[in-house]
């Protein structure tokens, strides 16, 4: 059974960082590529960052590289979202999505003073 769960997520003030983590199993987790989403208020789901099965290979949304990093291990069947600089816009539920089309259940994120 394929699952992806998220953790990570909480309050933080604007300014401060992040990481998320997304836990796999049920899947060849080494071979396929993994994404972030994220769902702010009011607003559709949005990709937020890719990253190649071997690490070489990195995408990110429009305006966001430079405060999102998305990283993995693999030994740990495991894919990283670090937000650094986080601003209230980002408040929002971030999901976990593996290239086959499997979500995780989201770990919210809210900024705010």
């Amino acid at each position: 059974q394929v699952q992806l769960v998220e953790s990570g997520g909480g309050l933080v003030q604007p300014g401060g960082s992040l990481t998320l983590s997304c836990e796999a199993s049920g899947f060849d987790f080494s071979h396929v590529e993994m994404m972030w989403y994220r769902q702010r208020p009011g607003k559709e789901r949005e990709f937020v960052a890719q990253i190649g099965e071997n690490s070489y290979y990195f995408h990110y949304g429009d305006g966001l590289k430079g405060r999102f990093t998305i990283s993995r291990d693999k030994a740990r069947r495991m894919t990283y979202l670090s937000i650094q600089n986080l601003e209230p816009v980002d408040t929002g539920v971030y999901y976990c999505k593996n290239e086959g089309g499997a979500w995780g259940q989201g770990t919210q994120v809210t900024v705010s003073s």
